[in-house]
């Protein structure tokens, strides 16, 4: 196929109150743990950005406590 890739890489989404989540950059389907290829698309994965979800839940969780 031109033009498309066969790799992809993991967006890591940190939460606060919750496990972390793994987004695959190709198809967008959300995962436990970074696997070294998609489960669902079958990209082989070749890293993993970090997205810190974290810091705009406890900006969140900031706003009640005063």
């Amino acid at each position: 196929m031109f033009g498309r890739k066969n790799t992809a890489h993991w967006i890591q989404k940190t939460h606060l109150l919750r496990a972390d989540e793994y987004i695959c950059s190709a198809c967008g389907r959300r995962f436990d743990a970074p696997y070294e290829e998609c489960p669902h698309c079958h990209r082989v994965m070749t890293g993993a950005d970090y997205d810190p979800s974290w810091v705009d839940e406890a900006e969140f969780l900031d706003i009640f406590d005063k």
